[in-house]
């Protein structure tokens, strides 16, 4: 075991001798539930520190790769996590089947775009295309050209926000890298950045996004290679980053030139606030993703990318090797939605019914003391004593939500629950008594705060 670990490594820093056993455990050259060597027999078989080493195995701890256990040793448990531990994962098990399920985070059926007519006027076969045509329908690029917040040198469309955001982070992350993610953030993204390595470091929030002074703390501490942010509908608290703190946060990247920023605007044209972006001021080093789930249907898994070349290019140069392209007949009917004077009315629609049903149910939360957030999307973030006791209490009732821990980084100050707001079309003061219930202080000792999220939506 030794002498194969010792044979793999070539670069005998930490991050090399992670990546060279993350190897060896993803070829199966060292398979599940092997015992790896203490961190001293491997530190002295590398001729390197055994601080050095037990850096590698944090690293490969946190990526899921090896697991301790006491005394017994260090194990390895596979090149990927056991689904059981992925935090969108979990909430399948544990929903129960409730009859009123607000922990999903998905957009109101009743409030989406008609695709009927779209389909009918693009049902010809023109956008059949071949195997030689160009990714991206040149009419959709030049629209969605029009309307990114700055001049991308370079734009494609994937299959959805969580496949745009897997491919950023294949093409410009590597086992080891930091980076720097929002504290919450969309437990998918934790879980995805766990799968690739990397070492995620939350950053504080308040009521306008990210703290300037929290991420330069994290810039200077920490040679990270990206931040991942969502600058509007933060899932799940509903913030949204203004111009001013968009132009602060631009100021402090200046310090990390070397620092990809890679936004998802997955809320789109649901969101009320204006679209702001770091692109702005950092055009050279700002992916942004633009999603049409929420907006238009999470069926069509249509997303934007755009931003520098050297990244999209990359991007796209590997989805060749995969499914090269998105439908262009899906991108046809998205180019018919986005430019149909009825569908661009009833997106308008949807939009003015979501800040309202915010709006009603935050008013009746707060009339009866209730701490919560609901600026903006379709979410609304509420301050609970005890997530699995007001999971319970919410149950009793018939309710589902969505537990905070999963969103955390890192722990808050106190337990939340995500509530989808946007699919409570009534009945407000009823689920605010419901809601209100849930945060009575009661005996903590639930136990362990479960790693839970709806799976496969945001």
């Amino acid at each position: 075991m030794l002498t194969l670990i010792t044979g793999a490594v070539q670069d005998r820093s930490a991050r090399g001798i992670a990546a060279a056993v993350s190897r060896l455990i993803t070829s199966g050259r060292l398979p599940a539930g092997a015992r790896l060597p203490t961190v001293r027999v491997v530190a002295s078989g590398l001729g390197v520190s055994p601080t050095t080493v037990s850096e590698a195995w944090r690293n490969l701890i946190l990526a899921g790769a090896i697991q301790t256990r006491g005394r017994s040793g260090t194990f390895v448990s596979g090149p990927l996590p056991p689904r059981a531990r992925l935090r969108y994962a979990q909430l399948s098990s544990a929903r129960m089947n409730l009859p009123r399920d607000l922990s999903t985070g998905v957009p109101d059926p009743l409030l989406l775009p008609d695709l009927s007519q779209a389909l009918r006027r693009i049902g010809d076969g023109r956008w059949a295309g071949s195997y030689l045509d160009v990714p991206v329908l040149p009419e959709l690029e030049s629209l969605l050209r029009e309307q990114w917040p700055y001049p991308p040198e370079r734009l494609t469309v994937v299959d959805g926000a969580m496949d745009a955001l897997d491919r950023v982070a294949g093409a410009a992350l590597r086992y080891g890298d930091h980076v720097l993610v929002e504290n919450p953030a969309f437990p998918p993204l934790l879980d995805l950045l766990q799968a690739v390595g990397a070492t995620v470091i939350g950053v504080e929030m308040d009521s306008a996004g990210l703290v300037p002074d929290a991420l330069q703390q994290a810039i200077r501490d920490y040679r990270a290679v990206a931040l991942f942010l969502q600058p509007r509908a933060h899932n799940p608290t509903g913030t949204s980053m203004d111009a001013a703190r968009a132009a602060l946060l631009a100021n402090v990247l200046l310090e990390a030139p070397h620092l990809l920023v890679v936004e998802d605007d997955h809320a789109g044209d649901i969101a009320t606030a204006p679209v702001v972006s770091l692109g702005r001021y950092l055009p050279e080093r700002t992916v942004r993703v633009a999603s049409f789930a929420k907006s238009h249907g999470p069926d069509l898994r249509l997303a934007a990318v755009g931003g520098p070349a050297h990244v999209l290019t990359a991007l796209a140069d590997r989805r060749l090797l995969g499914p090269g392209w998105s439908s262009r007949l899906l991108q046809g009917v998205l180019l018919d939605l986005l430019t149909d004077p009825g569908a661009v009315a009833r997106v308008a629609t949807a939009r003015t019914t979501y800040a309202e049903r915010r709006g009603l149910l935050l008013k009746a939360l707060h009339a009866r003391g209730v701490t919560a957030t609901a600026a903006d999307g379709i979410n609304l973030w509420m301050a609970v004593p005890d997530q699995q006791n007001a999971m319970v209490a919410l149950a009793a009732h018939g309710v589902a939500a969505a537990p905070g821990a999963p969103f955390c980084v890192t722990p808050l100050d106190g337990d939340h629950l995500r509530i989808t707001v946007g699919l409570v079309a009534d009945g407000y003061d009823d689920l605010a008594d419901v809601l209100a219930a849930a945060t009575f202080p009661t005996t903590r000792g639930s136990g362990r705060r479960g790693l839970a999220h709806p799976p496969g939506w945001r």
